[in-house]
């Protein structure tokens, strides 16, 4: 079993983030995944709250936007250094509908294995 430190999982031969990173870039246009679903996939070597972490530090070529939470919502609306909306209207852009502020999940959630 993997060791969790800070980002980086001893044992494996990618950094955590970087895990994440190349996951986030195979989400297609119009889909997400959630925060949860992207650690489990990583056999849990980062919290759902770790793989947040990673996308607010993301390089330029991920799609972090395509990262929601459990509820189908966007969690960058409290972040001081984003624009309120950005990230919904960026997934609107993509073709994802919000209803009162969430996107209905089983309609725009992907999976790797079966989609």
């Amino acid at each position: 079993m993997a060791k969790r430190v800070h980002g980086h999982v001893l044992g494996k031969a990618k950094p955590a983030f970087e895990q994440v990173y190349d996951l986030v870039r195979t989400i297609p246009s119009g889909r997400v995944m959630t925060y949860g679903q992207i650690s489990v996939m990583l056999e849990a070597t980062l919290s759902p709250a770790a793989v947040g972490w990673a996308m607010s530090r993301a390089p330029e070529d991920v799609p972090w936007q395509r990262v929601v939470n459990a509820s189908g919502g966007c969690s960058t609306g409290r972040r001081p250094d984003m624009p309120p909306g950005l990230q919904q209207g960026l997934l609107e852009q993509e073709g994802v509908e919000f209803e009162n502020g969430n996107l209905d999940l089983q309609r725009f959630r992907w999976s790797p294995e079966g989609d």
